[in-house]
């Protein structure tokens, strides 16, 4: 256990790595971040000495390396826009993102398993049919066009749910968060509805495909012939064996959720990190799209090992090496 855990936080270690270096790429060639910090009307001797403050007079290798200390440090710079930390403005974004996927994320699982289930173990029902109709249209339908309707129907026509905002929130360690109030909850259900759509219809078609696969097994057989109820041989047994492509799949949805829920947010004007991306890209603000870039990547390689962890917990077969 001990050698595999040094291993994956080698890769880890490697994959951020080379992600910093695709981005300090990216950053060096869209534009000069010297004239977002000048005035409009400074003086060439202004702008030499902004480029020198900046270290960009320096040679390619030399910025990167100074780069790279700056990211081990935590130190991402400041915001050429709001003149604050970077780290900081994407820091006081993050619970309003991070709690509008894990809500999304509870719709997707609460829907597509039990459903999934069923279209399995029923494949040729007209029911099943119906459910895989309707996870074919939630995979097909764009999440922008979804927003734009839902905000149409519930906000604009019946008035149900309000079309934009995050609602009050309350104070948890720290942390402004709209899940501990009442109006957060009624401001939250559109957007995760609309970022659950997808992912909905993925892990139900994913759940589908495992049962079926599963119930033609021979354990399957045997446990309804020692007369295991209905729903215990689904669950209890067909589920358990089927689960594993669908965490995998639920993992990376995760952290896709979590990367790019930037439409959803901007639909929404919900203030999560995506809107500011939005925004800092808009306005070439280079350090907080540089903190948001190693953000996304350090989630993904942590959701991944944490995928890996509960593999071995669903099934003890698995083992890490």
């Amino acid at each position: 256990m001990f050698g595999y855990l040094v291993k994956r936080l080698l890769q880890m270690t490697l994959v951020l790595w080379i992600v910093s270096v695709i981005v300090f790429l990216m950053m060096s060639f869209t534009g000069d971040p010297v004239f977002m910090v000048v005035p409009v009307d400074a003086t060439d001797a202004e702008i030499a000495q902004a480029r020198r403050l900046l270290g960009l007079d320096q040679p390619m290798p030399v910025q990167y390396w100074r780069f790279l200390v700056s990211l081990v440090q935590g130190d991402f710079g400041y915001s050429y826009v709001f003149r604050q930390p970077a780290m900081t403005l994407i820091m006081e974004r993050l619970p309003a993102t991070v709690e509008m996927v894990l809500v999304a994320m509870v719709f997707a699982l609460v829907i597509s398993i039990p459903l999934g289930v069923y279209a399995g173990a029923n494949p040729e029902s007209k029911i099943s049919r119906f459910i895989m109709a309707g996870s074919l249209l939630g995979i097909s339908l764009p999440g922008f066009w979804v927003g734009m309707v839902l905000i149409y129907l519930f906000a604009v026509q019946w008035g149900i749910f309000p079309s934009s905002g995050r609602g009050d929130t309350a104070e948890f360690f720290g942390l402004r968060i709209s899940l501990l109030t009442g109006d957060g909850w009624h401001h939250i259900v559109l957007p995760a509805i609309t970022l659950s759509l997808a992912t909905t219809a993925i892990l139900l078609r994913m759940t589908r495909a495992g049962m079926m696969e599963v119930g033609r097994q021979d354990f399957m057989k045997f446990a309804k012939a020692k007369g295991v109820s209905r729903r215990d041989v689904l669950y209890r047994h067909g589920l358990k064996n089927a689960i594993i492509p669908v965490v995998t799949i639920f993992g990376l949805q995760l952290g896709d959720l979590i990367a790019f829920a930037t439409i959803t947010e901007t639909i929404f004007s919900w203030p999560g990190m995506g809107k500011l991306l939005i925004d800092s890209i808009y306005r070439a603000d280079r350090p907080v799209i540089v903190v948001y870039l190693m953000l996304v990547a350090l989630i993904f390689v942590v959701i991944n090992f944490i995928v890996d962890l509960v593999y071995t917990l669903i099934d003890p077969r698995i083992s890490l090496k």
